[in-house]
């Protein structure tokens, strides 16, 4: 691996992280309507404003390993990109104030799931940077 794959991991690393923390945001959100702390116009106009950059952003990472011809890792992120190129395209992506109550449970399964996606995601790219730093002093040693 080269200073391209660090580089790269690094990058990864960072923008996954504000991935990690926009679905701890809409974490926060669905509790905090749950508790009746937000109504479900100021949740809904919250996460609607995020849904598309964090799908973008997912995307992004996405095209970054595979253009760089990191191919697992591009075939790690597609489930995700998959399910965000679903909901932009059938525009579901956006949530309805009038309707958050009934599927309040989806979307808080949906974020647990993408927050534990994102985790894992961040492990394996702190473990590649790693494994990339490492790499990169033996070669400067030796």
């Amino acid at each position: 691996m080269s200073e391209t794959g660090l580089s790269l991991f690094v990058t990864g690393l960072l923008l996954n992280c504000l991935n990690s923390i926009c679905q701890i945001y809409f974490t926060i959100l669905y509790g905090d309507l749950e508790a009746d702390y937000i109504n479900s116009i100021d949740l809904c106009r919250r996460v609607n404003r995020l849904s598309i950059p964090e799908a973008i952003l997912q995307g992004f990472i996405s095209l970054l390993f595979l253009f760089n011809g990191y191919w697992f890792v591009f075939l790690l992120n597609v489930p995700v990109l998959t399910y965000n190129a679903t909901k932009v395209f059938k525009k579901k992506y956006l949530l309805d104030a009038t309707d958050i109550f009934r599927t309040l449970g989806k979307h808080k399964t949906e974020c647990f799931l993408k927050l534990g996606f994102y985790l894992f995601i961040f492990l394996f790219y702190f473990y590649r940077m790693v494994t990339a730093l490492l790499e990169n002093e033996v070669n400067m040693i030796g």
